[in-house]
């Protein structure tokens, strides 16, 4: 008999990746393809139904012809690109952002939050963030050996009767001071929030900041659905020279144009904060993608003069007012996004029928992955549980809600509609 060990026994993997438990993508990419209502209608994850516009498309295939363009990009970015956010955002930050010592680019935004955590903590250093969370933190963060301290905003009250907005989640600015030690590092914040679609307001970002000064902490600032304000949208970085000291602000090129697949994000913020990103991109990835980075230099360049930003931001308005209508026929409550492209509906009023089977991985978990489990599978339409981005103790907060991704083809969002009118029966 031999005695040759499996490779899971010969191999023991990091304890960084080991023992993790299935994610809320496989799980709802494993339903969708076992669905017996085919096809499905994916309004699960953020990646856009549509191309980018033309004149980005136009910019990425004459990169392709240029020597330089197929060959490596300075770790940093190429200088092009550089230049051309520096000019669109100086305006937005009411000052003069320099392009070589002031931004870097990244191999989309969550390699530059990665590059980010590796360039500034420490194992056992702290990093606060807010839940619900972009789950990709959690693993970042973890990888740089950060210990991750959870404040919850806090849901409407009404949320689970009445149309709400996504600016009533609110801040405990005590729970915030409450989690800051003499180990905390960093504050991680995301405005526009995703899955909440919330804008923090000024008056937060103000408090948030003024802490961060107090507890001399870094902000690093998630701004990828910068583009996609429904109302005033301020960025911390702006509000006083003591808190635009400590900011990275990180957006994303892939979120901006409608090209997630792209992989060109972007991080600003101070010379000496950017250049130890930098010193860590280079050590993860080296350099990224040049012919789409050329195309998004392009895609800066031109935005502004050819009305982009305003017709994007129309566009998606338009698209969570189409879809969020069928919420409004079925009687179900939703939280109302003040930017972004995603959308919490509230599922109490959906009763899952007595005995329905769920598989092991479904079965231990919230109520939402329920849901989501139930529409792929008798409707045919992906949504996602947002219990994946809380903790534990706090996902009873979000068991009844599901995230809908609404940057989809108008045609997509009907057809979604109309799925979703299926679950007239299953509601008291």
């Amino acid at each position: 008999m031999s005695t040759t060990p499996l490779p899971g026994e010969q191999f023991r993997p990091a304890s960084r990746v080991a023992g993790q438990k299935q994610d809320v993508w496989s799980i709802i990419n494993e339903a969708a393809t076992n669905s017996p209502t085919q096809p499905i209608i994916n309004m699960g994850q953020g990646f856009f139904g549509y191309n980018p516009p033309k004149f980005i498309i136009d910019a990425a295939k004459d990169a392709l012809d240029k020597v330089d363009c197929n060959q490596y990009s300075p770790t940093k970015g190429r200088p092009r690109l550089k230049k051309a956010i520096a000019k669109a955002y100086s305006p937005l930050f009411g000052r003069d952002i320099n392009p070589e010592t002031e931004v870097t680019i990244t191999t989309g935004a969550n390699e530059g939050m990665l590059s980010a955590f590796m360039g500034f903590i420490e194992p056992g250093d702290e990093v606060v963030i807010f839940e619900p969370f972009f789950d990709q933190y959690i693993s970042n963060i973890e990888m740089a050996g950060g210990v991750i301290r959870y404040v919850p905003l806090q849901p409407p009250k009404n949320g689970g009767t009445e149309v709400s907005s996504a600016g009533d989640w609110t801040v405990d600015m005590a729970a915030v001071e409450k989690v800051l030690s003499s180990k905390s590092k960093m504050l991680v914040l995301n405005t526009p929030h995703n899955p909440v679609g919330k804008i923090f307001s000024k008056a937060e970002l103000q408090a948030i900041g003024d802490l961060c000064v107090k507890h001399n902490l870094i902000i690093l600032s998630d701004e990828v659905y910068d583009r996609l304000p429904f109302t005033p949208f301020t960025r911390i970085a702006t509000l006083s020279p003591a808190i635009a000291a400590r900011t990275l602000t990180v957006g994303s090129a892939g979120k901006n144009f409608y090209c997630t697949g792209w992989r060109v994000g972007y991080l600003i913020g101070p010379a000496n904060l950017i250049h130890y990103v930098a010193a860590a991109h280079t050590r993860i990835c080296f350099s990224s993608v040049s012919p789409l980075q050329e195309a998004a230099a392009v895609g800066f360049e031109k935005a502004e003069e050819l009305r982009f930003w305003e017709q994007s931001r129309k566009e998606m308005m338009g698209k969570v007012e189409r879809f969020c209508a069928v919420f409004d026929e079925l009687g179900l409550p939703y939280s109302k996004p003040e930017g972004g492209y995603f959308v919490l509906a509230n599922f109490a009023r959906v009763n899952l029928p007595e005995g329905y089977e769920f598989p092991p991985q479904v079965a231990d978990r919230p109520r939402d992955y329920k849901l989501a489990w139930f529409l792929i599978m008798e409707l045919g339409l992906a949504a996602i549980p947002p219990t994946e981005f809380y903790t534990k103790e706090n996902m009873w907060m979000a068991e009844d809600w599901l995230r809908f991704a609404v940057c989809k083809e108008d045609d997509v969002l009907e057809g979604a509609k109309e799925r979703l009118r299926g679950l007239r029966k299953y509601m008291s």
